[in-house]
């Protein structure tokens, strides 16, 4: 079942490659602190992918400025993720969820993507500091990316 506002969001922890090694990133250490993005995303090194990656991380002052962290989680390895950042200049957190688990719990998952298997859809949340989801967002196709404008209205409103 689809999660929406209003719902608990899942936590979970997933590694991400950092320049000191891999790292746990855990949802829950934002609560009572901050608000977090996760922007769920197919494939690192596709051009929509790209884009989203590119286009946040060249805007990411506009959600540190309203207190939002914002993660990007795929199905890749933290090391496939680490290469695609470096080379595209990424500062965004990626995460890899390369057993598929949290992209199961959000009800994410894009069957058999360009018939090369199962990945996570394009899709966006907003959690708030208490944990509970303010934005939910699948776009049709992996094609289009999510409502950016509503994601940073819903910020806004937060605290």
């Amino acid at each position: 079942m689809a999660l929406k506002v209003g719902d608990k969001a899942p936590d979970f922890t997933l590694k991400s490659k950092q320049a000191s090694g891999l790292v746990d990133v855990k949802l829950s250490d934002n609560f009572g602190k901050k608000n977090t993005v996760l922007l769920f995303f197919p494939a690192a090194f596709t051009g929509v992918c790209t884009q989203e990656m590119c286009d946040i991380s060249s805007g990411l002052n506009a959600y540190v400025d309203v207190n939002a962290d914002v993660i990007g989680i795929s199905v890749d390895t933290p090391f496939a993720q680490e290469a695609w950042a470096q080379k595209e200049k990424i500062s965004v957190t990626l995460v890899s969820d390369l057993n598929k688990e949290v992209t199961k719990q959000y009800d994410v998952l894009f069957p058999n993507l360009a018939g090369i298997g199962d990945t996570s859809a394009r899709a966006a949340f907003v959690i708030d500091k208490e944990g509970v989801i303010q934005y939910a967002e699948q776009t049709p196709t992996p094609k289009d990316l999510p409502n950016f404008n509503a994601i940073k209205e819903t910020l806004a409103k937060l605290k």
